[in-house]
């Protein structure tokens, strides 16, 4: 219960004392109640999974975690977050420099760590402890005393943008999300509101904005783009049949004079390439919009139907009349004063009754939001002072520019939505 100075961690007595909490709890399961109902109900998850039932399979999955966390102990889940959650890290991102994953996954030959060592430069001794807590997580099978296989986790460690979302977190992220309890304790725990003050300036030591920190090493945004590839593989898009009436809320009624979609921010093309290839048959012109540096790549990219212009959405969009102007994850870069300026300028340039704005987003639900979307905003928060939206606070956005919110499109739980406006 609350009280007056501070915040109790026990139960207050007659006398207005807090009582401590028994420290038994903390070895004792967290839930043990709820397991035979997650028992039950991961059986009857189990038999209707196949290997291509996406939604069965992540419904299982988190059936099953829930049951890890009803069992665990707090004192098991203290130990798990202090210390197996940072040493994996730390451990994946060895392995990728060594390119231990890429020795292991040649074939599916068990290799002992003496093996292992040879291949990759390793002291043993030093790589055989790596491979025992590589082996002790789950990231790489240990079938033997001291001999290992690649799990399918590990065999992905080999392709690139996967390799490369170790150490981009490394690069310009983690450091900031470590001094982010120092820096919401020093401003009064209240959430950053300045992009070039937040915790990412604190743990990096640095004066810059996080995109102007990325362009201080050209390792940086590469690393930074493949990760983002990364996750978006395989996540359902706006553009698959069942999600977004394409057809109905775009293509009909469609003024061929002017562009049928801009995609605002949309950094080399790859959305509108999606949406070309996915609906050939809605006709009209395609326009890429982002930065000179950006547009200058994106040129050798796009295929000949795009056209690729410079843009800076800060200032007044050139392009009047659209069908649609699209952003994907664009505005969760910014404060809402700056994501004001953005959809203002979209809409002094949309045409009442026939334009509308497209936002690809995550909208976060009031209950049981999902732990991929709830990460992100701490993310957004100690890196740029900005965050991921709830619908109530996309409403409030939204309308602040002069726009209103005409439906939500959402797949399924933890993907981004699609979010239609058009004019008020």
């Amino acid at each position: 219960m609350a009280i007056e100075n501070g915040h109790s961690n026990g139960h207050a007595n007659g006398n207005g004392a807090v009582a401590p909490i028994d420290e038994s709890i903390a070895v004792k399961a967290n839930a043990i109640d709820k397991v035979p109902q997650l028992l039950e109900e991961i059986a009857k998850q189990g038999k209707a999974l196949t290997q291509d039932g996406a939604q069965n399979r992540r419904q299982l999955l988190e059936s099953v975690r829930s049951l890890s966390y009803a069992l665990e102990t707090p004192r098991e889940a203290m130990i798990r977050y202090c210390w197996s959650q940072p040493t994996i890290f730390a451990a994946i991102e060895l392995g990728i420099n060594l390119g231990l994953f890429k020795v292991l996954a040649k074939d599916d030959k068990p290799k002992t760590a003496v093996e292992l060592a040879e291949a990759t430069g390793a002291e043993p001794v030093f790589l055989s402890r790596i491979l025992k807590h590589l082996g002790a997580m789950g990231a790489i099978y240990e079938v033997g005393p001291n001999t290992y296989q690649p799990t399918n986790f590990a065999k992905t460690l080999t392709i690139q943008k996967y390799a490369d979302s170790f150490p981009c977190m490394n690069d310009c992220i983690n450091s900031a999300i470590l001094a982010f309890p120092q820096w919401v304790k020093k401003n009064g725990y209240r959430a950053p509101t300045d992009g070039k003050n937040t915790a990412m300036q604190l743990g990096f030591n640095t004066d810059l904005h996080f995109f102007e920190y990325l362009a201080t090493n050209p390792e940086f945004p590469v690393r930074f783009m493949n990760h983002m590839s990364a996750y978006h593989q395989g996540r359902p898009s706006w553009m698959d049949p069942g999600f977004y009436p394409v057809q109905e809320r775009l293509a009909a009624g469609l003024d061929t004079s002017a562009p049928l979609l801009v995609d605002v921010g949309g950094s080399t093309g790859h959305d509108l390439q999606e949406f070309r290839r996915k609906h050939p048959e809605v006709q009209g012109k395609l326009v890429l919009q982002d930065l000179p540096e950006v547009i200058e790549k994106a040129k050798l990219l796009v295929i000949p139907e795009i056209e690729a212009v410079e843009h800076d959405f800060f200032k007044e969009q050139p392009i009047k009349g659209a069908r649609a102007y699209y952003m994907h994850s664009i505005l969760h870069d910014w404060p809402d004063n700056k994501c004001k300026e953005i959809l203002t300028n979209l809409a002094q340039a949309m045409k009442p009754g026939y334009s509308k704005i497209l936002i690809n987003e995550n909208v976060i639900p009031d209950m049981d939001a999902d732990w991929q979307t709830t990460s992100l905003d701490v993310v957004m928060m100690t890196l740029f002072a900005s965050q991921e939206r709830t619908e109530r606070q996309w409403h409030a956005l939204v309308e602040s520019a002069g726009l209103k919110i005409i439906n939500i499109y959402t797949a399924e739980k933890g993907v981004e939505s699609l979010i239609e406006c058009e004019l008020a």
